[in-house]
């Protein structure tokens, strides 16, 4: 005869929350392949609405939703250069400007593990090298590496 056992129970899992964390909400912001495209042609010096098209491959609609959502964050400043017909052109507001780190580390990581040589596009620094961006401490120089932090929440 089979005995009947009454099943393990375990204690109700709570769910469990998201890290609160700034990556994510900058991920909010420009984590979406056309906004950081058009971050990326903003650094660029490109300001027209038909040249930012044309050079990312967005989808006009889908650009238009994206430059209004970055202009609404404060990362994109829109600004009349023809008032017959109105006519616009796009600049990265000071925020924006501060994404140039993010970006030059988001082509860099394109660079080293994506793209096949010779590279579609390449920076060149004054001193007359190629531009590889690194990462080091502001107060200290030292450059950085995972040993050398500290998470602290």
């Amino acid at each position: 005869m089979l005995a009947l056992v009454s099943p393990v129970t375990h204690p109700a899992k709570q769910p469990v929350a998201p890290r609160r964390c700034s990556i994510a909400g900058a991920l909010d912001v420009i984590g979406e392949k056309w906004s950081l495209l058009v971050v990326r042609e903003l650094f660029l010096g490109v300001r027209r609405f038909n040249d930012i098209a044309a050079n990312t491959g967005a989808p006009r609609d889908i650009l238009t939703a994206r430059l209004r959502r970055l202009e609404e964050l404060g990362v994109v400043e829109r600004r009349e250069y023809s008032d017959r017909p109105p006519r616009y052109e796009y600049r990265l507001t000071t925020a924006g400007k501060e994404l140039r780190p993010v970006i030059m580390a988001l082509k860099q990581w394109g660079d080293d593990h994506v793209m096949d040589a010779p590279l579609p596009l390449v920076w060149e620094h004054t001193c007359g090298k190629t531009f590889r961006a690194r990462t080091h401490c502001e107060a200290c120089g030292e450059p950085v590496d995972p040993r050398s932090l500290t998470v602290r929440s």
